[in-house]
């Protein structure tokens, strides 16, 4: 069986994908490296992805916009990635931050912070839209008081679904590790 290592810039990254995963791909063998931000993430994942030599890995990369630009972002990590001799490396930026993706499901919010109020969210303009949503991680603390970063993404990987999640971003990362997941 193949793993997949993901490269992530953050520890609340990390803490989503650890609960996450195993509930929407349970058959999937993966490894999620966190690093302290941006910068330390693409400094490290050069190493990585040089000196990684385990058969069957793939990796992904998978890193907050936080207001640039996500083609050029993206377009700048292939390359790296291409460089490093990993083109079958799957980069996805999430829009704007990972924190949209809890926007972007209403009834997971609601159900991870025990406040049948932020059902409704989904209604409002502001939040129609999850991945426009500016500096979503301010956001979250003004709707749910209790929220904090990693604690929040242990909390709501208990609770996200593929089904109902209206965040694009969150949406093509999972289409992507269907693709890599299924391909030998």
């Amino acid at each position: 069986m193949n793993k997949i290592v993901f490269l992530v810039e953050e520890a609340s990254m990390k803490e989503l994908l650890d609960g996450l995963l195993p509930r929407l791909f349970p058959d999937m063998s993966f490894l999620c490296i966190s690093h302290n931000g941006k910068t330390h993430l693409e400094r490290n994942a050069r190493t990585k992805l040089r000196g990684w030599r385990e058969p069957g890995v793939r990796f992904v990369i998978l890193r907050d916009a936080d207001l640039g630009d996500c083609v050029e972002i993206k377009r700048r990590l292939v390359q790296m990635c291409e460089a490093c001799g990993r083109p079958d490396t799957l980069v996805r930026i999430v829009c704007q931050e990972l924190e949209a993706w809890y926007l972007g499901e209403p009834d997971a919010l609601a159900d991870a912070f025990g406040d049948e109020s932020l059902r409704g969210i989904g209604r409002r303009a502001r939040f129609r839209d999850p991945d426009g949503v500016q500096k979503p991680s301010s956001v979250m603390p003004e709707l749910a008081p209790e929220f904090q970063k990693v604690s929040g993404a242990r909390r709501m990987s208990r609770h996200l679904s593929r089904e109902r999640n209206s965040s694009r971003s969150f949406q093509v990362l999972m289409s992507g590790i269907d693709r890599i997941s299924e391909t030998p």
